[in-house]
């Protein structure tokens, strides 16, 4: 799939968010937030970047047994939910380890493969994953794991907030240049010159729907 239409791009988060509302999803989320170009307002959108923030399933919360379902994985009932996984069995993939992984069950659900589309999949909140993520990558000048803080937040605990929707549709956010944004948060100049180019050179070769887990 080619890059999308500013329109297309926001039709297409606005899907995304109608599907974890009427959907049950392997894992419960709480947030959704766009970051990168959609947000910026840029036509057309390379690629559409996608924040879920999500809740660490601790023990699952239905009555299904994992051991009726005909799938031969680990995990179903502990890291994602076994009803889920009984809905959707399709959707359902796993780590190297074999066991079931919550945010590439969430990318299958939501995305299709050849869609530009990129999910990031954490526990913790965009603005609290931003930071840590930075430090990280200050420290290891390792650059290219940096999340782009440039977001904006849709959805939250059930609710959308239709003015960001608006201005994600007018392209009404006002936002830096991303070495700007990372030198806001604490990188200096030549740094955050040098991390921003190395973001932009990573996303770059990514094809297709990507997804990335973390835990904070």
């Amino acid at each position: 799939m080619t890059d999308l239409s500013r329109d297309e791009a926001v039709a297409r988060v606005e899907d995304l968010v109608a599907t974890v509302e009427d959907d049950r999803m392997p894992v419960p989320v709480r947030e959704i937030w766009v970051f990168g170009d959609v947000t910026l307002g840029l036509d057309p959108v390379e690629r559409l970047d996608v924040y879920l923030t999500k809740d660490i399933l601790l023990g699952d919360d239905d009555d299904t047994d994992p051991d009726d379902l005909a799938l031969d994985v680990e995990g179903i009932g502990e890291t994602v939910r076994a009803d889920w996984a009984a809905e959707y069995p399709e959707h359902v993939r796993t780590n190297a380890s074999g066991y079931a992984a919550p945010e590439k069950c969430l990318a299958a659900h939501l995305v299709d493969d050849d869609e530009p589309v990129h999910l990031e999949v954490c526990n913790a909140s965009f603005d609290d994953n931003v930071t840590q993520r930075l430090e990280g990558a200050l420290a290891r000048e390792n650059y290219e794991n940096i999340l782009d803080p440039r977001g904006a937040c849709l959805w939250v605990d059930g609710r959308r907030s239709e003015d960001a929707f608006q201005k994600l549709r007018d392209g009404e956010f006002v936002l830096p240049t991303l070495s700007g944004a990372l030198e806001m948060l604490g990188a200096e100049p030549d740094v955050a010159v040098e991390a921003a180019d190395a973001v932009r050179r990573y996303r770059a070769e990514q094809e297709g729907a990507t997804v990335r887990g973390d835990v904070v």
